[in-house]
């Protein structure tokens, strides 16, 4: 309790962080709730639907539930967690991506994606997600540099650090992908 309001103080991310990968079932809980609108926010800059980027929020969160335990600490959990939150993106992009293949949806031309509304860094997020796609399968190593610098913005220390490369090696990383990732987010489709 705040002994000058009287009020519960609430623990900071890294604090809950740390004792739910203790094993304190209550952190986790609140660590939970006080991460969602977060995830939630940065689920949004990876997949432009709404309801899918709830969904992969709600993954999100069952993973950091499951894998609390596997962070250690040794670097901030925001950085940890963007790892968790871009992996699941992704990994609902290509779910998305399979069950279309599946079963083509017709479209409605009043739900075609409004240019002015897309994002900045590509005709769409939808380009972008497939060309990290593309850059997976033909350059792995350079996509955890592109996703942690330029969709997660982490700084480029932390960034290098969260990929385990030295800082010249991730900027030079970094410059390729952007370097492969260019011409294919500027094709016409």
């Amino acid at each position: 309790m705040d002994r000058f309001r009287g009020e519960p103080q609430v623990a900071p991310t890294e604090d809950l962080a740390r004792s739910a990968a203790a094993g304190d079932p209550a952190a986790l809980e609140e660590l939970l709730q006080a991460i969602r609108p977060e995830i939630v926010r940065r689920c949004g800059r990876f997949l432009p639907c709404r309801e899918d980027a709830e969904e992969a929020a709600q993954d999100v969160l069952l993973q950091v539930a499951r894998k609390i335990s596997t962070f250690q600490g040794r670097s901030r959990f925001s950085t940890w967690l963007y790892t968790v939150v871009a992996n699941c993106c992704r990994q609902k992009y290509r779910e998305l991506k399979r069950r279309s293949a599946e079963e083509p949806a017709p479209i409605d031309a009043g739900e075609l994606a409004d240019p002015r509304t897309t994002s900045v860094i590509a005709g769409s997020r939808l380009d972008l997600l497939e060309a990290l796609d593309r850059l997976e399968r033909e350059h792995p190593q350079l996509v955890e540099p592109l996703v942690y610098r330029d969709i997660c913005q982490l700084d480029y220390a932390e960034a290098a650090e969260r990929t385990g490369i030295p800082l010249g090696t991730f900027k030079s990383r970094l410059h390729e992908a952007r370097k492969h990732i260019r011409p294919w987010l500027t094709e016409a489709p």
